[in-house]
């Protein structure tokens, strides 16, 4: 019932191909939500520490996802949808070799300084308020991020088999794949963090580092899965082994180079999330920190339709240029667009009425401060929610049109232009602490919907989409279309 064909995608009514697409996205990024929601909630019974933490580490551990696993994962979706648009099978499964061989580079090279560097840079991020830098919340961060360090290679590549099915058009694999992963993971989260004693069989207790724990093992399983759907042939010339290894190595310059920029706004983003915990910290303390992770995980609950029909609307949009189809491209775009604003909307909404008791069952162990901030974070969070879904789509439109370079100029204009200096701004030069950095994040999202969607407009107006269908036909020379 949820099969999307390339004739679907390429030839049939628009939004059906979108919804259908997006509709095992939008679970899978549910299930990936509902991992992130254990954490907290185990981790805010365990301690504030713990909490705090891992809002530390956290944006840290993007940074080594951002250098490590979206380079891979975009550009091969992007490569092989145009491939199978384009009906070229053998290309397709080129792309599949060559993402994997440069995920497991990269992760290797990633995971090694991630491990290496875990303390140093927490160290670094909590100079601006030395005082607390002899408690225990600066090595449980450390802890956590080495973890995830190690696990690097199993969760890049296992992302970008995802984003190779999804090129393909199957939604369907990544769900399963991500299913077992979180199905997994939160079973594992409290006897990892909280430890367990069933006589011959004992397990301490991690804390922090077991939430972690729990996440790459999910993620080996869910890697062993997606090894086990592609061995049993799944799609038909999906592992065709390609001779020649020039060819491969060709295909792996267009991966980096198309996917090179989205790990780039991946980076620059994530690294000025890392700035504004900084400011965060230094403006509030574990209090502030705590409630911005709070933020965060709750966060990815709203943001649940706008990943999904972003990742379908890539590969929409991918295969219509590679079948030569630009206007299908760009009414798939405000199509997506239209949809997952009015989603928002409503989850705004929704999210603006419960705060309070989102709060409550969250972080029960967690003291007045870090409620009451946390409260406050979710209600401004609200504001923003429709922005930031209309932006992921025209991210969506510029990604799958292989212009992700324009993505990655947006999002250093949204996070580095705006949303930190802001942020500086309002929590001390006005004096609004920790609550002036919670508008900065929301008044960041809105000036990007913004001029994402006036650039687009402005883009498709020029040609755009035209001369990237045209360059669709031409292969690896025809990356990143101006």
């Amino acid at each position: 019932m949820l099969d999307v064909s390339a004739e679907d995608i390429t030839e049939g009514p628009l939004l059906r191909a979108l919804l259908l697409l997006a509709a095992p996205l939008l679970a899978q990024n549910a299930v990936r939500v509902v991992e992130q929601l254990a954490d907290v909630f185990f981790l805010g019974r365990a301690s504030g520490d713990a909490v705090a933490a891992a809002s530390l580490g956290l944006p840290l551990v993007h940074v080594l996802f951002a250098l490590a696993v979206f380079t891979p994962m975009v550009g091969t979706q992007v490569v092989v949808s145009q491939r199978v648009g384009g009906a070229d099978t053998t290309g397709a499964a080129r792309g599949l070799t060559a993402g994997v061989a440069v995920a497991l580079a990269l992760s290797l090279a990633v995971g090694v300084a991630g491990y290496v560097g875990a303390r140093p840079l927490v160290d670094l991020l909590t100079t601006l308020r030395p005082r607390t830098g002899g408690g225990p919340v600066p090595e449980l961060a450390a802890s956590y991020i080495r973890v995830y360090a190690l696990g690097l290679p199993l969760l890049a590549v296992g992302d970008t088999i995802e984003g190779a099915f999804l090129g393909w058009g199957d939604s369907r694999a990544p769900l399963a794949m991500n299913v077992l992963s979180v199905v997994t993971s939160v079973a594992l989260d409290p006897v990892f963090i909280f430890g367990i004693d069933l006589g011959p069989v004992a397990v301490p207790a991690l804390g922090v580092r077991g939430a972690a724990l729990s996440a790459v093992v999910g993620a080996g399983l869910s890697l062993t899965l997606a090894v086990g759907l592609l061995l049993a042939g799944r799609h038909e010339g999906m592992l065709d082994a390609p001779r020649a290894t020039g060819a491969v190595l060709a295909t792996a310059r267009e991966i980096v180079d198309v996917g090179g920029p989205n790990a780039a706004q991946q980076l620059a983003k994530q690294t000025a999330r890392v700035a504004v915990v900084v400011v965060v910290f230094a403006a509030g303390g574990a209090a502030a920190l705590a409630a911005y992770f709070v933020g965060a995980r709750v966060a990815a609950v709203a943001y649940i339709p706008a990943l999904g029909l972003k990742q379908a609307a890539q590969s929409v949009v991918g295969q219509n240029l590679g079948a030569a189809a630009p206007a299908r491209a760009r009414r798939a775009t405000r199509l997506g667009a239209a949809v997952t604003g009015t989603g928002l909307a409503v989850v705004s909404l929704v999210q603006w009425v419960l705060a309070d008791g989102i709060v409550a069952l969250l972080v029960p162990a967690a003291g007045a401060p870090t409620v009451e901030l946390s409260v406050a974070y979710l209600g401004i969070l609200a504001v923003g929610y429709p922005a930031i879904g209309v932006a992921y789509l025209y991210e969506a439109g510029f990604n799958g049109a292989r212009r992700t370079r324009t993505s990655f100029v947006a999002t250093l204009c949204q996070f580095w232009v705006v949303r930190l200096p802001l942020a500086a701004g309002l929590a001390f030069g006005l004096g609004l602490g920790a609550v002036g950095v919670y508008w900065a994040v929301t008044l960041s999202n809105v000036v990007a919907a913004a001029g994402l969607a006036a650039y687009y407009r402005y883009e498709t107006d020029g040609g755009m989409l035209d001369r990237a269908a045209a360059a669709a036909e031409e292969g690896p020379a025809g990356s990143d279309v101006a």
